[in-house]
């Protein structure tokens, strides 16, 4: 709210509204100071409103910040456009995308936005960069798999037009050294699958209030854990940063590690049962790479990845490819059962060869529908020039609209000093 407004309200609404200060930046032609349509007359209102206009970063910089769930305006018109540019639309996914059980709520879509769109280097959001990478290259990349995926794969390439290259998650192979001495004897001392393992990877640095919250959390579960991160915004080290008297609490319960740590070693100790972590690519597989103690296989990955909460499958077609996945296996346990001699290295991946096609695990081509990011991006800036154009056209009208209010009220203080002067004349007696 602007400031003036602000000091004007407050004696009536004392603790129910909190009021954020705007600064309404001046435009020529206005008295300064003026803020509302109430500070001028009705001639100078557009003034106000193009001042008005020159307030949506600061608008829009409060509304990343505060994330409300309701936004009132009225000849603030580009607020609606603005709001749902910082999430909104990201609640409902764009026509065409592959059905997926996953749902942003409002808060996610919201910082998701904020995100994507902030400035990325040299005046380029992340999305714009991304946009303008997929439109300009021949082939897109993925480090995945078709069978964990592929539909996304496939919308992406269908609507950049292009090939669409699927490298396989590099799931790591077993470690071949033991862990640390130091890291055994502080997991040694839990039972196994009680700890909680919390690791956001390498380049993941959380708020203070974002950290403590985790930390809470992870206390309120009453199991033992290891916190793995680094030390959030403004500290210096992980200890500095926790709530009052946690480390009391704690009772060697939990163990609090700002460093690297040795994460894959670590997730194979018997003593690990749960494992809180950013998703990111490579914690995924090397999380998968320990099941029991066993790497687990493509055709538990499809089963994994294909299936709803209630567990029956994404779609009819894939509880056919299941069927005869389950059908096929079910061939090669029954000739190894018979036949010692029959090799099961990477059968897997021979079984999902034989069923989906020798293509299931390389390129899959792109529809051809081409996404034109630069003629759209062309589009956009002239958009916005029109829009400064015309913002700086009605400067002009109204700067215009103001000189001739002036001029005629002049000619009107002319008009009234001259009856004046005409009434103040002594008048001659009738003779």
């Amino acid at each position: 709210m602007p400031l003036n407004s602000i000091s004007k309200l407050q004696k009536i609404y004392l603790y129910s509204i909190t009021f954020i200060p705007i600064t309404v930046p001046h435009v020529k032609g206005l008295p300064l100071g003026s803020e509302t349509t109430n500070d001028v007359p009705f001639p100078l209102h557009p003034l106000i409103m193009t001042a008005m206009d020159l307030t949506k970063p600061d608008i829009e910089a409060y509304l990343r910040e505060l994330k409300p769930n309701f936004v009132f305006y009225d000849f603030t018109c580009w607020l609606p456009a603005l709001t749902r540019r910082l999430g909104s639309d990201l609640l409902e996914p764009p026509e065409g995308f592959p059905s997926s059980s996953i749902k942003l709520r409002t808060h996610e879509a919201q910082a998701l936005a904020a995100v994507t769109t902030m400035d990325y280097g040299s005046g380029l959001s992340f999305v714009e960069r991304q946009l303008m990478s997929l439109s300009d290259c021949d082939i897109i990349g993925f480090k995945t798999c078709r069978e964990i995926e592929g539909p996304y794969g496939e919308y992406i390439g269908s609507q950049f037009g292009k090939p669409v290259i699927f490298a396989g998650p590099v799931v790591p192979n077993p470690p071949k050294i033991a862990l640390e001495k130091q890291w055994e004897k502080l997991l040694s001392k839990f039972q196994p699958k009680t700890m909680i393992f919390c690791a956001f990877g390498s380049e993941c640095v959380l708020k203070k209030d974002q950290f403590q919250e985790l930390v809470l959390g992870l206390e309120l579960t009453g199991l033992p854990f290891l916190v793995a991160l680094k030390p959030p915004m403004g500290a210096k080290t992980i200890e500095s940063a926790l709530p009052e008297g946690f480390q009391e609490r704690l009772k060697g319960r939990g163990i609090l590690h700002g460093g690297w740590v040795p994460q894959q070693l670590i997730l194979r100790h018997r003593s690990v049962g749960y494992f809180v972590t950013h998703c990111g690519l490579g914690s995924l597989a090397e999380a998968m790479e320990v099941s029991s103690g066993q790497k687990v296989g493509r055709l538990q990955l499809f089963e994994i990845t294909h299936r709803k909460k209630d567990e029956s499958p994404m779609t009819s077609g894939v509880g056919e490819i299941m069927e005869k996945l389950k059908v096929k296996k079910a061939e090669y346990d029954a000739i190894a059962s018979t036949d010692s001699s029959v090799n099961l290295e990477n059968i897997d991946n021979r079984i999902i060869t034989e069923v989906l096609g020798p293509e299931s695990n390389t390129c899959l081509p792109g529809v051809k529908l081409k996404l034109k990011f630069r003629e759209l991006q062309q589009q956009l800036r002239a958009e916005a020039a029109e829009r400064e154009a015309a913002a700086v056209a009605r400067e002009v009208e109204a700067a215009a609209m103001t000189v001739e209010q002036s001029r005629k009220y002049d000619e009107l203080q002319l008009q009234l000093q001259q009856m004046m002067q005409m009434f103040q004349q002594p008048q001659k007696p009738p003779s």
